[in-house]
């Protein structure tokens, strides 16, 4: 890491005015601000979250479309709004024929987003696979097909950059008030990129003191909600979407939108510093590349091996039905890769002795004929049943066969120490919006020499990541903070908080919990702050919406983009999967209902689980709400008052 003096440094402490070129420019930025800030406080991950916040992102998101359309021109009868990262907008239009699209991004403006929305004609949008694929992109998932889901989502794979795309749509709008450059009025201000990522007013705090002062700047705490009972505190029991916002690394967002690209620059070579200390990757062994999300940079590991020689070889991937689809259906993109998925046992581990003997037979023994295991992938965390694989042991063991391994850390990196060179992990992925970050950065880290990108490849990957300066300072902030606090402290915080959930959810009659349920087990060592359930006699969105209404408590409900693993914990046999698919194709809108999950972060205390646990138990007790539509009514107007707030018309 470059060594930089934050005690030295001078810096805003709010960040209103610092870089910005005139007092129009500074008042066009601080209202930008206020507006965000706004999302901020009832944010979110977008769909399928029952919550008030995650209503309201999906709300927010989605009107961000309309404001698009409404910048160019342009009629939403005729046109659809894609977000993309820069990179994902070239190979999106790539496939479109000229005269069938319009695009308008955050660099436009002058605005460090990483955001391009682009505009196609409902009609002339391309079929068949996406150039992208993950999570959010399908409707359904089996081991063998794929249902798509339809535009816009088919485009967007992974969680976009939501807060960064609210921003885009405010600056639109502040641009219809203020002129079109308002936002390049930025001149070389006091602020450096160590100003920005080490310097906090918690800068002498560490540890638990760092901790319990940083739970009272999470964005959003305490705020209420309407619930049956009447304003209620909101409770985000859904970290494993994404995760708020702690003030510090919301400042250093601000902070960077109103410097000039030189700061840019040093930030970003600052964080690529941060990120290979932090993962245990040297500079000298190991790529840093900075990318949209998890799915994105998945989707470049697997374009990288394209290139790659097989030598009358035929690839096998090996993996688990633990993943999430962001590493399962980029490989599968694949052309001519035969895949071996593990089966995992009670508790949701995957048996290391089948992993070594599956890649004995295939690399060793050669019983598969050219079938050669090159690749297992696998997730640091399950986002579903919340346990952490073995990576030291795993890597081990694929390695002492002559295979690569690539880790989907995107529920791991903000919860479990990683250590890339010392476990001879070869990949590793990870997006800050699971890391207290949420403006649309993602990382992927390879060792030296396995990426095969040609020099104008990876030059345009390189610039479409840098692009989102915003987000990648975001990162950096959120990750040094981590660090202060320490991994050691965070996984005491979350597993008291698990232990208490399992114990109080064990005692409710008629729920079911999958996974690790015994904080006795050996295996909780290993658990983190995920728990997937479900009640015997009332389908799961039904059970989340009861408990944003009654308790102002959000969760997310579904297949949680982990269609294989959920399928095979509630007993979906392959023989039925032909069912499943039918019913999906003859009824596009129909969800199909999967499991709750309930997920921890370091924000959340043991009173918001008890509450959780005291609701659930009311539900199972009352099945029958007593004020549904009084109720949704208030959080239909809690909706909009808070999306007119963001939006205001200016």
């Amino acid at each position: 890491m470059h060594k930089m003096n934050p005690a030295g440094a001078s810096m805003s402490q709010t960040g209103e005015t610092s870089g910005t070129g005139n007092d129009k420019s500074a008042e066009a930025f601080a209202s930008l601000e206020r507006g965000v800030f706004t999302a901020l406080e009832n944010y979110s991950n977008v769909h399928r979250g029952s919550g008030h916040y995650s209503m309201v992102s999906t709300h927010l998101y989605e009107h961000a479309r309309d404001i698009i359309l409404e910048y160019l021109g342009l009629k939403k009868s005729r046109y659809a709004v894609i977000f993309c990262s820069p990179s994902r907008a070239g190979s999106l239009k790539d496939k479109l024929k000229n005269g069938s699209h319009q695009s308008v991004s955050g660099s436009d403006i002058g605005l460090p987003l990483g955001v391009t929305a682009v505009a196609v004609k409902r009609n002339a949008l391309p079929r068949g696979v996406p150039f992208q694929a993950g999570g959010g992109t399908t409707r359904l998932v089996s081991p063998r097909s794929v249902i798509w889901a339809g535009a816009p989502d088919k485009f967007e794979a992974g969680t976009p950059a939501i807060v960064n795309v609210i921003a885009f749509a405010r600056a639109l709008r502040l641009i219809k008030r203020y002129g079109k450059d308002i936002f390049r009025n930025v001149v070389p201000g006091s602020l450096t990129a160590a100003d920005i990522l080490y310097n906090d007013k918690l800068l002498n705090y560490s540890g638990q003191e760092l901790l319990d002062e940083l739970k009272q700047t999470l964005i959003g705490r305490g705020m209420p909600v309407p619930t049956a009972e009447g304003p209620r505190p909101f409770i985000n029991l859904d970290n494993a979407a994404s995760t708020p916002a702690f003030m510090p690394v919301w400042k250093a967002a601000c902070q960077t939108w109103r410097q000039t690209r030189q700061v840019h620059e040093e930030v970003i070579r600052e964080v690529r510093s941060v990120c290979a200390e932090m993962l245990g990757a040297p500079p000298a062994a190991y790529d840093v590349i900075f990318t949209s999300n998890t799915t994105e940079a998945i989707n470049l590991a697997a374009k990288s091996m394209l290139t790659e020689p097989r030598n009358d070889i035929e690839p096998v991937i090996l993996t688990t039905i633990l993943e999430h689809t962001s590493n399962d259906l980029p490989w599968r993109t694949i052309p001519d890769v035969n895949f071996v998925r593990l089966k995992i046992n009670n508790e949701g581990f995957p048996d290391l002795n089948e992993i070594e003997s599956l890649l004995l037979e295939y690399n060793e023994k050669g019983r598969h004929g050219n079938k050669r295991i090159g690749l297992m992938a696998v997730c640091g965390s399950s986002n579903v049943l919340g346990i952490f694989n073995d990576l030291p042991e795993i890597s081990r063991i694929v390695h002492k066969y002559g295979a690569r391994l690539i880790v989907d850390a995107a529920q791991m990196v903000a919860h479990r120490k990683i250590a890339m060179e010392q476990w001879g992990i070869d990949y590793l992925t990870f997006s800050a919006h699971k890391a207290y970050a949420p403006f649309g950065a993602g990382v992927l880290l390879a060792r030296k020499g396995l990426l095969g990108f040609s020099p104008a490849e990876s030059e345009l990957i390189r610039t479409s990541g840098e692009e989102n300066a915003t987000g990648i300072a975001a990162l950096g902030k959120a990750l040094l903070l981590i660090k202060r606090i320490g991994f050691d402290l965070i996984r005491e915080e979350e597993q008291a908080l698990t232990r208490k959930a399992l114990l109080g959810l064990a005692k409710i009659p008629g729920l079911t919990i999958y996974g690790l349920k015994d904080p006795g087990s050996p295996g909780f060592a290993r658990k983190g702050g995920v728990i997937v359930f479900a009640f015997k006699n009332m389908l799961s969105p039904r059970v989340a919406r009861e408990l944003a209404e009654r308790g102002g408590i959000g969760v997310r409900y579904g297949c949680h983009c982990a269609h294989i693993l959920i399928k095979y914990l509630v007993g979906v046999p392959p023989s039925l999967e032909w069912l499943q698919a039918l019913i999906a194709t003859l009824f596009p809108g129909l969800k199909f209902p999967g499991l709750v999950r309930v997920s921890f972060g370091i924000g959340n205390t043991e009173a918001e689980i008890d509450k959780l646990i005291h609701v659930l138990d009311d539900i199972s007790r009352h099945p029958r709400s007593r004020s549904h539509k009084q109720v949704t009514r208030q959080i239909d107007e809690f909706i909009k008052a808070a999306a007119d707030k963001v939006y205001e018309q200016l």
